[in-house]
């Protein structure tokens, strides 16, 4: 039996595992080829697409931000974390342009906020947004990916939830809002499901172990990895060189995160049910975690 592992370049794990071949055998499935599915209003919902395609035969695994499992849960799927990263805090954060006169969230009340909606952008929005009062109704969204800085720059959304290596070339043009640091630890993660994670562990456990060799070939040589990347190879050095390497066990303090971010997704209508983000942990994965670092 094949196993599919989804990978794209946001995930730099598996991108880089993908490229060294360090998985012989497994079925590489590049997520911008499967596409981003049924765009969705960003006011309303969450994307799904990344959980979906666990589960409709498109990849028995893949790596994140911290909202698409948190999405998959609740729409029913049945997945099961596999691995967090270490905390990735200098990655992105909420800027404005520099010459803008918003100079707090709070100001933000009706203005437009490009982010890759369905990622952690979303997250940090929404925890930026909680701590100064506001909601999701208080903004207006925009989803927007590859032309994000290019909207903000030239005044089509008032901020945006930028990361790195694609707020390098704007950098000097952007004033910080928000840090990340602060907000939440918006760490990368890994997950399946969770008959795969059962019924296969010797094949959940090679993976697992390819992905630290991965990130520790990364670690050791930023700029032959960099070099992987479509884009500017300066700008990808210095993101991959600011970022933490290793995949971790899921601990309960990244638990009682992901929880407080459902639970703020529920109550601002961006997902219509209330999930338990502990059901989707299994002890036995993380002792298998454990054993590969």
């Amino acid at each position: 039996m094949t196993t599919k592992v989804g990978f794209f370049p946001q995930n730099n794990t598996l991108w880089v595992a993908r490229h060294l071949d360090l998985l012989p055998g497994v079925e590489w499935v590049d997520l911008n080829a499967l596409g981003r599915g049924e765009r969705v209003d960003p006011t309303r919902a969450l994307p799904s697409v990344h959980g979906d395609h666990l589960f409709d035969g498109g990849y028995d695994f893949i790596g994140t931000g911290s909202t698409p499992p948190v999405t998959a849960q609740a729409k029913g799927h049945d997945i099961a974390y596999v691995a967090i990263s270490g905390p990735r805090v200098e990655n992105g954060r909420l800027v404005v342009r520099d010459d803008s006169p918003i100079g707090s969230v709070a100001e933000l009340k009706g203005r437009r906020v490009a982010l890759g909606h369905g990622s952690w952008q979303t997250t940090l929005l929404l925890l930026a947004l909680e701590r100064a009062g506001l909601g999701w109704g208080d903004i207006v969204p925009v989803d927007a990916y590859g032309n994000a800085a290019e909207l903000l720059v030239n005044g089509d959304v008032d901020a945006w939830v930028g990361s790195y290596p694609y707020l390098t070339p704007v950098e000097s043009r952007t004033r910080t809002l928000v840090e990340t640091e602060g907000l939440f630890s918006h760490r990368s993660l890994w997950f399946t499901r969770r008959d795969f994670a059962q019924e296969r562990p010797e094949e959940l456990a090679r993976i697992v172990t390819a992905l630290q060799r991965a990130d520790h070939w990364t670690e050791e040589h930023p700029r032959e990895a960099a070099a992987l990347f479509d884009g500017d190879l300066d700008a990808w050095e210095h993101a991959l060189r600011t970022r933490p390497w290793g995949l971790h066990p899921v601990s309960a303090e990244f638990v009682a995160e992901q929880q407080h971010a459902a639970d703020l997704f529920h109550a601002n209508g961006l997902i219509q049910r209330k999930i338990t983000v502990a059901d989707a942990v299994l002890p036995e994965i993380g002792e298998l975690v454990t054993r590969t670092r």
